[in-house]
Formats: C-alpha cells, structure tokens, sequence
C-alpha cells in the first residue's frame, strides 16, 4: 500500500530508533547496553545536535565545578551559571520531545520543563 512508509515527524531523512539517558548523556542504539531514561526517533541531524547539547551540557558541569570550588561568597555570578545550565537543560528536553516517542512526549510533559 503506497502511504505506509510515512516517516515518523514527517522527515525524509531515515530515523532510527535510540535510547537515551540525559544524566549520562548518552545516545544509545542498543536499549540493552546501559540504563536509559527515554526513547526517540531521529535523524542524523537531530542525533548531531542533540550530542552537541550534551557536549554543551558537560562544559558547563566542569566549568561549574571549577567556578564553585573556589571558597568566593555568594554572587550574581550563580544565578547566571545556574541558568546557562538550565537553558541547556531546557533545550536538551525540547529536542527530545520533538523526536520522543509518544511515551517520551508523555513523560516529559509531566516534568514540567517546557
């Protein structure tokens, strides 16, 4: 029947299914090989920006590490790496709800985050 192979999302590009863990951050294609949080269907460009946020994600955590490891007071500075932090955080699960599957989307929503 012609009409069948309708991409999920509505991407020619192929997709294919993963596994992902946001506290890891890790893009798994095997759902046996480590603990995963939620599952998508995306494509190449998707996976590439979605790693990248991952990526975004771990340089804030060092440089948070670095930042707070100082014995310094309290300052405006938190607030603006706690919140670069969270717009990452942010941007990580939109992507993830925009590729989620329909469980993934369910879950997310009831986070909260967006």
């Amino acid at each position: 029947m012609e009409g069948q192979g309708e991409q999920l999302h509505g991407s020619d590009e192929e997709r294919q299914h993963l596994y992902v863990s946001v506290q890891a951050g890790q893009i798994l294609t095997d759902p046996e090989a480590a603990a995963y949080e939620l599952d998508i269907v995306a494509n190449e460009e998707e996976v590439s920006r979605l790693r990248e946020l991952f990526e975004e994600l771990s340089s804030m955590a060092e440089a948070e590490l670095g930042y707070y490891a100082r014995p310094v007071a309290k300052s405006d500075h938190d607030e603006t790496i706690n919140g670069a932090s969270d717009e990452i955080i942010t941007r990580i699960y939109r992507l993830l709800y925009e590729c989620g599957t329909e469980s993934t989307r369910r879950h997310i929503s009831s986070m909260g985050l967006l």
